[in-house]
């Protein structure tokens, strides 16, 4: 499966972005899916991740409040809905897809494919 994401880009501190992540070339729902970032200098860590259905989701505790993650089955497409912003979550915005685990998983091993990333700066 290919991914892209796109949606980053510049925002104030206490505004909102929406980041959307397209599929393409195997069904879709095969896929749990997730969305990680990684800040200048730092490790990629998760942020949220939401299974096939879109049932279930987990959200890192750290955006657990301002941020919500949902997909759209037939668009083949996973948003991050981030409201709130703060400076700290300046990072390059990755999805990714899960084609094993039927439970959203946090750990960035579990997913095969990824997309190229999205740029968000919040500025203060």
């Amino acid at each position: 499966v290919q991914l892209q994401a796109f949606g980053g880009g510049l925002v104030q501190a206490g505004g909102s972005l929406r980041l959307s992540c397209v599929a393409s070339g195997r069904p879709f729902t095969n896929y749990a899916m997730g969305w990680f970032r990684q800040a200048s200098g730092k490790e990629r860590e998760f942020v949220a991740a939401i299974s096939r259905s879109g049932g279930r989701t987990v959200v890192a505790n750290s955006v657990k409040v301002r941020f919500t993650i949902s997909r759209d089955n037939a668009k083949n497409t996973v948003y991050l809905q981030m409201n709130s912003l703060k400076p700290e979550d300046t990072a390059v915005y990755y999805c990714a897809a899960d084609p094993t685990r039927l439970v959203p998983a946090p750990d960035e091993d579990e997913y095969d494919y990824w997309g190229q990333g999205t740029h968000v700066t919040v500025s203060s």
